[in-house]
């Protein structure tokens, strides 16, 4: 669908209109679909202007249909979302007017170059043919594409149709991007220079704010201001990261233990070699070590009878978190 040419009117308005306000405000958004399947539950957050937000968990969490109802794609079922201070519901032209998405589907024109493919999409946002060519030239530098506008979409790697992608999606200068999935089915270097270009997004000019959605939690980690951590269509966690496994401490001691985790981890908490923040699955223990010593925590392990077959310690992930939180891992639920 044409979008309308936005007047200096209309764009001094939308600059008014997110001043002091969050870039993205949600509140109470749910969506159940047709048979009761709930797929996001009342879920609440703020984004700030500029911050790069991930949504993180597995396939199925709620994720891509969170994304769907702020981009107006799904139609919610309660709740409010606002982009730039527009309701998406009530003013659905002008929200998507400050928004772009890049979803998982490709939506660029394999048999056109890569720059008919941006100066297509600028002259559809009213830009003139000096200013569309400009635009067009800064957004695929930005990206790293330059010496690949003049060949075909087709003859491109996967991790440079995507680039693409996210240069199409940049070529309005939205007020808040949408990343779904960006990486998925991309091999690991093509991956890594992907994730390159996206986190080089914080540097440019304009002040997008990014909402990335993912399952892959090196990407959480590297890339968002904030996460928020989502099981089942509800928000289990919202932090930084570095928040987030702070709460863990320094260092996790993993513990596979012969009988049930359930009366092994009772076992290490009554012995106050665990906390709260312990937890067991199946017949493994995580145990996040604060003030003790991983010789220390063996050594009480050791004294206190429970028997064990192998012990290994590591620093703490976001998978972590998500394991104390859900009860089961992101790429195992993936």
């Amino acid at each position: 669908m044409r979008r309308r040419r936005s007047s200096n009117h209309d764009r001094a308005h939308l600059e008014l209109a997110s001043e002091g306000r969050p870039a993205i405000e949600v509140r109470g958004l749910s969506k159940t679909y047709p048979g009761g399947v709930e797929a996001v539950k009342s879920i609440d957050f703020d984004v700030a202007p500029g911050e790069m937000f991930g949504l993180l968990g597995p396939n199925g969490a709620g994720k891509s249909t969170t994304v769907g109802m702020l981009n107006g794609t799904v139609l919610p079922t309660a709740g409010t979302a606002r982009l730039a201070g527009f309701d998406v519901a009530t003013e659905p032209l002008v929200a998507r007017a400050v928004s772009s998405v890049v979803f998982q589907e490709a939506v660029v024109d394999n048999e056109l170059p890569g720059r008919a493919n941006l100066l297509l999409h600028a002259r559809l946002w009213g830009l003139s043919g000096s200013d569309a060519a400009s635009r067009v030239a800064d957004t695929a530098g930005a990206l790293g594409l330059s010496a690949l506008m003049d060949r075909k979409v087709g003859t491109y790697s996967g991790g440079q149709r995507r680039r693409l992608e996210i240069a199409r999606a940049l070529v309005s200068r939205p007020k808040v991007l949408f990343l779904d999935e960006p990486t998925v089915g991309l091999d690991p270097r093509i991956r890594a220079e992907l994730l390159d270009a996206i986190a080089g997004l914080r540097g440019g000019q304009e002040m997008t704010t990014t909402l990335l959605t993912t399952h892959y939690l090196e990407e959480a980690e590297r890339l968002c201001d904030r996460v928020a951590i989502i099981h089942q269509g509800q928000i289990v966690a919202l932090d930084a990261p570095e928040a987030l496994l702070s709460d863990l401490g320094g260092e996790i001691v993993e513990l596979r233990v012969e009988g049930e985790g359930p009366a092994a981890l009772a076992a290490v908490r009554s012995h106050g070699i665990a906390g709260d923040d312990a937890f067991a699955v199946g017949s493994t223990l995580t145990v996040p070590l604060h003030d003790q010593t991983v010789a220390e925590a063996i050594a009480r392990i050791h004294d206190s009878g429970i028997r064990v077959s192998a012990v290994n310690s590591r620093v703490p992930t976001l998978d972590d978190v998500y394991l104390r939180l859900t009860g089961d891992r992101i790429a195992a639920a993936a």
